[in-house]
């Protein structure tokens, strides 16, 4: 399968977007900022019809799309993801880390979420009374995640 590779100076927003709440957005703020945008998913989806936004759909395999991810992520990248351990990957390859809510992944908060992910896997796995997930998405959440991927395109586009 042939997926287009993002170009390496350019700043981009990379999206797995199998789950991802808020692409609406990102392609608002991806525009005004003149920033590619990759949608990357195991389906297609719709995307606007735009210089700007490109639609990456790899393989059924699994952690096919982060792995696309991660090998494209670097310095100039902003990935757009829930998933913690595509998060950690491109974090160490310089990458901006965002959650749809708005909360950025760092070097510094990485260990402690996998570490949170662990334990509540566990507990999953040992309760069977134990449910979870994440909380429902909300306005706030949304208006969060806007303000967060201005701010970082701005900062790298400032270099």
């Amino acid at each position: 399968m042939s997926h287009p590779q993002a170009p390496d100076s350019a700043i981009r927003i990379l999206v797995d977007a199998d789950a991802c709440p808020v692409k609406d957005e990102i392609y608002r703020v991806a525009a005004r900022h003149k920033v590619s945008v990759y949608i990357v998913s195991n389906s297609p989806f719709r995307v606007p019809v735009s210089a700007w936004v490109h639609r990456v759909v790899v393989s059924g395999s699994f952690d096919a799309a982060d792995d696309w991810i991660a090998e494209q992520s670097d310095a100039r990248c902003v990935v757009i993801t829930s998933d913690i351990l595509l998060a950690d990957r491109a974090i160490k390859v310089g990458a901006r880390v965002l959650a749809p809510t708005g909360k950025p992944f760092t070097a510094a908060s990485i260990g402690s979420a996998i570490a949170t992910r662990a334990i509540m896997a566990d507990l999953r796995a040992g309760l069977s009374d134990v449910s979870g997930g994440p909380a429902p998405f909300s306005k706030s959440d949304r208006s969060q995640f806007l303000q967060s991927l201005d701010q970082i395109l701005v900062r790298l586009a400032r270099g």
